[in-house]
């Protein structure tokens, strides 16, 4: 019998790589799409009668118009803006306002006074941080694929190979097709959907796998427990396949008798330490 208290010790803070913060390379990709526009919207910068420069540089270059949302940090073609004047909506790929409501716009959101009063020097520097700034929304998308990844390595190094012995992303009617094994007890009999992370196939076995790394807690984390936990103690009575489960992250703190509940009861469940003293040998080879 493991020791859930000496394996949770092992429980690590971050899995965190040096591009998990900012995908610089999608932030200069982004920025490159529009920099000539933006170089051309500079013109503004400094302006002593910027309505008219403005009005002037979208009649002469509208397609700048399609810059206008990222200076809000705004990932969208369309803004919508209500005041006492009244609801509008501005496109900024097709035009459809006039000149002088884009300026109304331009000056009620504070871009004509960011660029007049030369607070900003260069709209593609300042692009750019926009751009930095809203890719850190992507880090929880980001988060979540570190703990597959780090988990896919294993694999590899176990000496599976992809769509050959292991499979990414399989449902449980995709495993049924491939495989012949009944899991209707799991999908509430086609009912619903489950879509394991990784799938392993072994002469004797399919292992259906669920990754995931918590460096924060929350609500969601007994839920998953317990979730995983009815999976498990599902899966015992389906020949030929087995739930296996790789899980980690100081976040589980918070919710870590819960998770003892599942341990208790899962005989595959496993943290990073687990991975890195050889278990994908011990579990599939």
């Amino acid at each position: 019998m493991r020791d859930f208290n000496y394996w949770f010790s092992f429980f690590k803070e971050s899995i965190s790589n040096y591009f998990y913060y900012v995908d610089f390379a999608k932030v200069y990709r982004n920025v490159e799409e529009i920099k000539i526009e933006l170089n051309i919207l500079n013109t503004l910068i400094g302006s002593k009668n910027i309505e008219e420069d403005f009005e002037n540089l979208i009649n002469k270059y509208p397609e700048t118009l399609k810059c206008i949302p990222v200076l809000l940090a705004v990932r969208t073609n369309e803004i919508y803006a209500v005041d006492d004047e009244g609801e509008f909506s501005y496109n900024f790929t097709k035009v459809n306002q006039t000149p002088e409501q884009y300026c109304i716009f331009m000056r009620k959101t504070g871009l004509f006074e960011l660029m007049e009063n030369h607070i900003i020097h260069s709209l593609v520097d300042y692009v750019t941080g926009v751009e930095t700034g809203l890719d850190s929304n992507g880090r929880k998308n980001r988060g979540g694929h570190l703990m597959e990844d780090l988990v896919e390595s294993f694999l590899i190094k176990a000496g599976f190979v992809r769509d050959l012995n292991y499979f990414k992303e399989m449902k449980t009617s995709e495993i049924e097709k491939k495989w012949g094994v009944n899991l209707s007890t799991l999908s509430n009999k086609g009912k619903t959907v489950k879509r394991f992370d990784f799938v392993v196939k072994t002469e004797g076995m399919v292992y259906a796998i669920e990754t995931n790394f918590y460096a924060s807690s929350g609500s969601k984390l007994n839920e998953t427990a317990r979730s995983y936990k009815n999976i498990a103690l599902e899966a015992k009575n389906i020949e030929n396949f087995t739930f296996v489960w790789f899980t980690d992250g100081k976040g589980w703190i918070s919710a870590r008798h819960n998770l003892e509940e599942t341990f208790d009861v899962m005989e595959h469940i496993y943290n990073i330490f687990d991975l890195e003293n050889g278990i994908m040998e011990r579990i599939f080879i």
